[in-house]
């Protein structure tokens, strides 16, 4: 399947990145590009470094080949232009909505009074307003993870990282925030990575779908969506995506499967 090619300005540039864990590799010869203000899910079967990826985005890991570049300049370590987000909302129990939210800049020593207000800005557009003074013991599972993405924004990164951000929620609740992410996105004008095991949610909000195959891992489909947002998840041609990336995915856990078997 051939590569759906950007037409956005290259964000982020993946050159031949490997990743090996000892005697492991992860992944093998992964190159990619993705744009300005594009969202892009990451889709594989378990094990096949997906997170591991996003981790180099971040610059959590370093590849131990090749090299992933942000706007031309090679990742050196986390930055400021890079927020994250994880499937656990790691949110401190003792600080409230707002404090939670200014954290990132007040480790940076921005000031108090441009931390409250640069987090206001962002708990509003995350639908949190009214929240700003309560605790995360009285937040159910979607507010606290609308607090999380609003803390990832707030020190204004360009590039928003999501690692399984919806695993921990429930049905309901994580139709209700895909949709507040979907709208978010349009109105923040951020580039997003998003891992996930899910098809339908990859195919519902991304631009763009790569399929990462069994380990050691490579890009084996790049799918665009060429759909507009936000979209209807009984659209029937969401339905003709979600069933292309499906049949690509199901053929890579088979895979994975037999090796598994034969070990």
């Amino acid at each position: 399947m051939a590569p759906a090619a950007s037409t956005a300005r290259p964000k982020i540039v993946a050159s031949d990145i490997g990743m090996a864990f000892g005697s492991v590799t992860a992944i093998e010869n992964v190159s990619c590009s993705i744009g300005e203000r594009e969202f892009v899910s990451i889709i594989g079967p378990s094990g096949c470094g997906k997170s591991t990826f996003l981790y180099l985005i971040a610059g959590f890991e370093k590849a131990t080949s090749g090299q992933i570049a942000i706007d031309g300049r090679a990742i050196a370590g986390p930055g400021p232009d890079r927020g994250i987000v994880f499937q656990e909302f790691v949110l401190f129990p003792w600080r409230t909505v707002l404090r939670n939210v200014t954290l990132g800049l007040e480790m940076q020593k921005v000031p108090l009074d441009e931390a409250v207000e640069k987090a206001r800005k962002w708990i509003r557009m995350t639908g949190l307003s009214g929240f700003e003074d309560a605790y995360p013991s009285t937040l159910s599972g979607g507010m606290k993870q609308r607090v999380a993405i609003a803390r990832a924004l707030t020190y204004e990164p360009g590039i928003l990282l999501l690692d399984e951000p919806f695993g921990a929620l429930d049905v309901q609740t994580k139709n209700y925030v895909i949709r507040d992410l979907q709208d978010l996105w349009v109105e923040a004008k951020k580039t997003i990575v998003m891992v996930t095991h899910s098809v339908r949610e990859a195919v519902l909000m991304a631009d763009r779908v790569l399929v990462f195959g069994a380990r050691p891992s490579r890009i084996v489909a790049d799918v665009r969506i060429d759909l507009p947002h936000p979209r209807d998840a009984a659209d029937p041609m969401l339905k003709a995506y979600q069933d292309q990336v499906t049949s690509v995915l199901s053929a890579e856990v088979d895979k994975s499967m037999s090796v598994e078997r034969a070990r």
